[in-house]
């Protein structure tokens, strides 16, 4: 029947007698659970008019907030007008998946160039053509660590709670053991990280800047995981490597990382970029695609898909992963922005999360009950104890249209970017006063 729905009573007879079955509820007789088709209520088409002044009314109803200070996985961050502008063209917006090289150059060459820029910023040697999100990404490195006589996973308890869970789905499904290991004052406890690699896990899974805004003992979690026998899986996020030490320096087996920061907005949650990278060694069971350079029977410098008996080609019971698809489109963005901002630029916009960061903790703490639950170093995000409800603080300040840090249990996970003025931050800190008082 395609999309075509019949109007009449008639119209469905006669389409029905016309394949063998005599009422829609011999159509669906089969179906499990007593479902059969039902009659929807649904209105007439509207005019185009009229379609445009429906969604202009429900878009009127969405919250703008003047300033945010809200990260816990997304932030809000400064992007170059000609990212939306290069990605926004028809020749990207719209290509399929580059299966034939011939006629897909221009995709395969944006591709590449983003694994390489990926490469440079993080530090390591092989990057994919990207899959869903950090939390994928995590998931799909476990995997590339299992081995026939070595399997499980140690997560610190300290990594984003969305991205444990889906680890955990992931590992549910295939038997894969995962430990998670316990924090103290707001970081992975070392002693306790050791303690779960007794157990030998083919992999552990590190943060570098935990899900409370503080930086880990990143070089000691990974020398222990290696010290045990077991890969180092570090999440980073992609900004931060402005200022900070990649995960390559410090022998990352393999990084993942949310690319969200990189040119694409905030949309309501997604679409959001999983960014996989690691070692030479791990090159070959990387799920995704990967783009690699080559030449032509000419000799001209051509792009191709590389090592390409992979899970879209083989057997899914067989396949490491079942990863068939990538962000093409999001990693495109993400290139875009990282040679728009160059080098600098993105140390420049590192400095300034930090440097507004800490100049937000500071004001915030002049503010009586308002304390650094943990005392440790941090990047752009910090978790703050409140005298008052966070849920209650969060409401209040929606109301003078600032989005406040995210309520948790201990306090308020406090977020600043480059995109929050010193004046922002005043008025915050202002309106936190007022709301305390």
């Amino acid at each position: 029947m395609g999309n075509y729905l019949p109007s009449s009573a008639e119209e469905r007879a006669s389409m029905l007698a016309d394949i063998g079955y005599a009422s829609m509820d011999d159509l669906y007789a089969g179906v499990p659970g007593g479902a059969s088709a039902v009659e929807l209520d649904m209105p007439a088409g509207l005019s185009e008019l009229e379609v445009s002044a429906k969604l202009e009314a429900l878009a009127d109803k969405n919250v703008q907030f003047k300033s945010i200070f809200r990260g816990g996985g997304a932030q809000k961050h400064y992007i170059p007008a000609i990212v939306e502008t290069v990605a926004a063209n028809e020749k990207f917006l719209t290509s399929y998946t580059p299966y034939q090289a011939e006629i897909s150059q221009g995709v395969l060459q944006s591709i590449f160039e983003y694994q390489t820029m990926v490469c440079e910023l993080f530090g390591m040697d092989a990057s994919n053509a990207s899959v869903y999100d950090v939390a994928t990404a995590a998931a799909e490195a476990v995997f590339m660590c299992e081995e026939r006589k070595k399997s499980g996973v140690a997560i610190s308890a300290a990594v984003n709670p969305q991205i444990i869970e889906v680890v955990q789905t992931y590992c549910e499904a295939r038997s894969v053991e995962v430990t998670l290991v316990d924090c103290a004052d707001g970081r992975t406890d070392l002693e306790a990280f050791k303690a779960a690699l007794d157990s030998e896990p083919a992999c552990a899974i590190i943060p570098q800047i935990n899900f409370f805004g503080v930086l880990e003992q990143t070089q000691a979690l990974i020398d222990a995981a290696h010290e045990a026998g077991a890969k180092a899986v570090v999440i980073a996020d992609p900004l931060s490597m402005g200022i900070l030490a990649t995960p390559g320096e410090m022998g990352a087996d393999i990084c993942v990382a949310e690319g969200q920061a990189l040119g694409l907005p905030l949309s309501f949650g997604g679409p959001y970029l999983g960014i996989m990278c690691c070692t030479d060694k791990m090159t070959r069971k990387l799920p995704g695609r990967i783009v690699g350079e080559t030449t032509d029977g000419d000799g001209n410098r051509a792009f191709v898909l590389t090592l390409q008996a992979r899970e879209q080609h083989i057997r899914r019971e067989k396949a490491s992963s079942n990863i068939c698809s990538n962000q093409a489109l999001c990693a495109l963005t993400a290139g875009v922005y990282l040679a728009a901002m160059g080098a600098d630029g993105v140390k420049q916009a590192a400095q300034l999360c930090f440097d507004k960061a800490h100049y937000l903790a500071e004001q915030l703490s002049n503010i009586d009950g308002f304390d650094l639950v943990y005392d440790q170093p941090f990047f752009n995000e910090v978790l703050i104890s409140t005298p008052i409800d966070s849920g209650t603080l969060e409401a209040k300040l929606a109301e003078g249209g600032i989005l406040s840090g995210l309520p948790l249990e201990e306090g308020m996970l406090w977020c600043a970017t480059e995109m929050n003025s010193k004046e922002d931050i005043d008025e915050l800190v202002e309106a936190v006063r007022k709301a305390v008082a």
